[in-house]
């Protein structure tokens, strides 16, 4: 029998209820939002850049169209698409993370969470969305993506639109799993259909749009990780 320090046993226990916490406090809070789009991308992108740009700009097109703009709470990218939802008058919903570098709640959010963990947010961001955006980013953006799309795959959620946004930034990782992935036999052919690769906010929006046609009301809208 392993002895464990004293401290662990007291500890862990009470790590679960923190945990359950987070999760019943964004539960409550997200379950009132209605159909979202959730937009993902690099906490490192300054106002000036392109890409913050459009994303100000796909956050003001999905609020004109009735819906949620979910982010990740912090700067760059996620403070753009916050932005635009904001001055929209849209629902503008910021999934902070306590970090110890880089993240920084935004002011555009007017639906702000905090989280400890990396696990109960990223429940948040699939559980209450319809479909997502891929911006340019990091380790975190491309975990996000890979994620998603893993879902999607194994239909452990519908068949949600995923668009890459960037077409410099994304062409590389696609010609890679197309030739190494795919040509290995490591994700099937039509795979790569999944994802929708533009440089264009309105056909983002669009792409998303026509599946919100599709599935019809949001009182029947497929609930993702239910």
């Amino acid at each position: 029998m392993i002895n464990e320090p004293v401290g662990f046993a007291k500890e862990e226990p009470w790590r679960v209820f923190r945990i359950m916490a987070e999760f019943v406090d964004s539960f409550e809070t997200m379950s009132q939002v209605g159909p979202a789009v959730t937009i993902f991308g690099s906490a490192r992108t300054p106002p000036t850049d392109h890409y913050y740009e459009a994303a100000v700009t796909l956050g003001k097109g999905f609020a004109k169209n009735k819906m949620a703009v979910i982010t990740g709470g912090g700067p760059g990218i996620m403070e753009a698409a916050n932005r635009g939802a904001s001055a929209a008058k849209g629902k503008s919903v910021g999934l902070n993370i306590e970090l110890p570098f880089e993240q920084k709640g935004n002011r555009y959010a007017n639906v702000p969470l905090n989280f400890h963990y990396f696990f109960s947010r990223k429940v948040c961001f699939v559980k209450y969305s319809v479909g997502f955006v891929f911006m340019p980013g990091g380790f975190g953006t491309l975990d996000e993506f890979f994620e998603v799309i893993t879902l999607v795959q194994t239909q452990r959620i519908p068949r949600f639109p995923l668009v890459l946004f960037g077409t410099k930034y994304w062409s590389g990782l696609l010609e890679w799993a197309k030739t190494t992935m795919e040509g290995n036999a490591y994700i099937s052919p039509g795979d790569l259909d999944l994802v929708t690769l533009t440089d264009d906010p309105q056909v983002a929006i669009d792409v998303i749009m026509k599946y919100m046609r599709q599935v019809g009301p949001p009182d029947v809208i497929p609930k993702a990780l239910a």
